[in-house]
């Protein structure tokens, strides 16, 4: 029977002030300033990440027509020579 009894529990009692607990104005700013300092990290971070990434596919699509100028010059250039069989270049044979 005595354990099915209620044990009674003490009800704390408030021994510091609740504004002394809070971080009131200054803890409120402080939250204010790094909230705002994040966004606009955030916000630089996405402009130079974006730079970066046109940047990036100029220089591709400036490398691409390199390339193809590169071939089409090399065409022109095998078109212009006279056509040699193998083994014309051997010095024994002359």
């Amino acid at each position: 029977m005595l354990a099915l009894t209620a044990t009674p529990m003490p009800t704390p009692s408030m021994t510091v002030a609740p504004e002394l607990v809070t971080p009131g104005f200054i803890g409120f700013a402080a939250v204010v300033i790094l909230l705002v300092a994040v966004i606009l990290l955030i916000l630089d971070m996405n402009r130079r990440i974006r730079r970066v990434r046109y940047r990036e596919e100029v220089r591709d699509e400036l490398d691409a027509e390199e390339a193809a100028r590169a071939a089409d010059e090399a065409t022109e250039t095998d078109a212009d020579l006279p056509v040699t069989r193998e083994g014309d270049d051997d010095p024994e044979r002359r």
